[in-house]
């Protein structure tokens, strides 16, 4: 029974991953199995991606037809189609803290994420899918770059790294730009103060992230005129690596720590001179808001980042709030059909994106809350492409139904697995985008 204030908005306790217990897997199994049956006996989580049904299936076919019945071994098959996207803690489970049945089912998938590494069962290709530094600066070189893009393209080659490597050779693999974000973004200035608003100083700093630096950089562009525009000095963060989100999938939680220390210093120095935070790529923001405070939750500079670290429609609605937003918008958009990004719903922010494309003159906007399957890696994988591509079919009914004139994502891969399973040659536009066309800047 459901104890007195499980009604409280959902807490979040600290990942406990220092203690040896984290990775005993029999204390790991015995946690999975109450969590399993608590799952099996709700079921309210089935649509939300492939772990569920997994596990529901587990259950239903075996000899007890409950959890007890499903062998131990076969609980990593509903482990490997967890990619974190915080869905079912954050808009689903009943049984979340304050709950005394303390369910936290995805920190327990990465708990388990995490001994599967250890254990060293972890795949090379998963190894190298998730070292996008690694990959990025070999594939971002300019000489390689049109060659990496173009033998992406070739269907025999494709097959070959569906067959050797695991890569599907359907998927959509993102090309990279021998140009990146941050050479592009290098004249930036450091010293033009900003006006203060409420929450913000008016003044920020991006992340470049992995992807946008390597292999679309236009968003960035178009986010440093759109923030201009409004008198928001924006500069980029002097060095940075990857945020640690695709190792913190994977269970290599070493290497998230490696990329916290690597980045978390730069940060809090920035956030010391008075800059705020961002990215445009909602795993970053999240990583840095949400996963790396529940790792380290003493680190004073973890702390000060977190809290200065913003969604960068969250930050132009707060500006917004404040009268600080200029709505001298040039044109309208039509119709947009607009995909939620799961990393940004879970920031308990609000729908930013939609409210800030709202602004806008003759412009109806179709907000379309559901996962679109992507995650980055899965929807590569040539063991869980299908899945991803099921899951992503809602999103796509729902566009072509809306028959936009734009449409796309804040996280800028899942736009571009909504272009691929639509396959009618039309192309994502990511929001800030869209704001910019708008501003006519």
């Amino acid at each position: 029974m459901a104890r007195e204030g499980n009604l409280d908005a959902p807490t979040r306790h600290a990942l406990d991953w220092k203690n040896p217990l984290f990775y005993d897997e029999e204390d790991l199994n015995k946690e999975l199995e109450r969590v399993f049956d608590i799952c099996h006996g709700c079921r309210r989580c089935i649509s939300l991606c492939q772990s569920f049904p997994t596990l529901f299936d587990l259950v239903d076919e075996s000899a007890s037809m409950e959890v007890d019945g499903v062998k131990k071994e076969d609980f990593w098959k509903v482990v490997e189609h967890c990619y974190l996207c915080d869905l079912c803690y954050m808009t689903k489970c009943p049984y979340v803290p304050p709950h005394e049945w303390n369910l936290d089912f995805p920190h327990l998938m990465l708990r388990a994420k995490a001994v599967h590494f250890q254990k060293g069962e972890t795949k090379l290709r998963d190894k190298v899918l998730t070292s996008t530094d690694l990959v990025g600066s070999f594939c971002g070189i300019p000489v390689i770059a049109p060659t990496v893009n173009a033998v992406n393209k070739i269907g025999a080659v494709r097959k070959l790294l569906d067959s050797v490597v695991g890569i599907h050779s359907d998927a959509w693999l993102p090309e990279f730009d021998s140009k990146s974000l941050r050479s592009r973004l290098r004249e930036l200035s450091a010293d033009t103060p900003g006006e203060a608003a409420g929450r913000t100083t008016g003044k920020v700093a991006l992340f470049a992230t992995c992807y946008m630096n390597r292999n679309e950089p236009g968003p960035g562009e178009d986010l440093v005129a759109v923030f201009e525009h409004n008198g928001i000095p924006v500069t980029i963060a002097p060095k940075e690596s990857c945020c640690g989100m695709p190792k913190l999938e994977l269970g290599d939680l070493q290497s998230v720590r490696f990329a916290k220390e690597a980045n978390i210093p730069v940060l809090a120095r920035l956030v010391d001179a008075g800059w705020d935070l961002t990215a445009l790529v909602p795993s970053c923001v999240l990583m840095f808001k949400q996963e790396l405070p529940l790792m380290f939750p003493d680190d004073p500079d973890v702390i000060k980042v977190k809290n200065a670290f913003y969604d960068p429609f969250e930050y132009l609605m707060l500006r917004h709030k404040e009268g600080k937003l200029k709505t001298d918008f040039k044109s309208g958009l039509g119709k947009v059909s607009y995909h939620a990004a799961c990393h940004q719903r879970v920031q308990n922010i609000g729908p930013k994106t939609k409210e800030c494309l709202s602004l806008l003159p003759n412009t109806e906007v179709d907000i379309i809350e559901r996962c679109s399957g992507h995650d980055g890696t899965y929807a590569v994988k040539t063991e869980y492409h299908e899945f991803a591509m099921k899951i992503v079919k809602p999103v796509v009914k729902r566009v072509n139904e809306n028959q936009p004139d734009h449409y796309g994502s804040d996280c800028a891969m899942a736009g571009h697995h909504i272009a691929h399973a639509r396959a009618d040659g039309t192309s994502p536009e990511h929001p800030i985008t869209l704001i910019r066309k708008a501003y006519g800047v």
